[in-house]
């Protein structure tokens, strides 16, 4: 099991990772930080998080996971229901529409919010049961 969710969180960080770098070119320069720029930091960090998760699947990194995943889709659901507007250097990232795209990276962070949550459950619980076993003193 710990394999799959490894995996799931995985694979919907590398897609988010994936249509943030392929729509960064697609957004125009509006204030001090541009679209362009956030999307192609949060395709960075998805991406490098992503590859941590799989190598080292252990606490630390599935909740960094859980925070660039949940982060991304809170953002996505926000700004499609709510015009925030801009704030101090951030753009107006407000689209009040759904299309192929946003909804891919939608349900790919998803996946990641929760595949990493269980993973991060998960690894908290191996740990302290494996730290348990080894400090049960030994009957002679």
């Amino acid at each position: 099991m710990g394999l799959l969710i490894r995996l799931a969180v995985f694979a919907g960080l590398a897609v988010d990772a994936y249509v943030h770098f392929h729509l960064a070119g697609d957004t125009g320069q509006t204030g001090t930080i541009s679209e362009g720029t956030l999307f192609w930091v949060q395709g960075v960090v998805a991406a490098v998080v992503a590859i941590l998760v799989l190598v080292r699947p252990r606490p630390v990194p599935y909740l960094i996971a859980f925070l660039v995943a949940a982060s991304a889709f809170g953002a996505v659901v926000l700004y499609r229901y709510v015009d925030v507007g801009a704030i101090g250097p951030l753009p107006d990232m407000y689209e009040p529409i759904w299309y192929t795209e946003k909804v891919v990276t939608t349900v790919a962070e998803a996946v990641a919010t929760v595949g990493a949550a269980i993973g991060f459950a998960v690894s908290v619980r191996s740990r302290r049961s494996a730290t348990a076993r080894h400090e049960q003193p030994v009957n002679v």
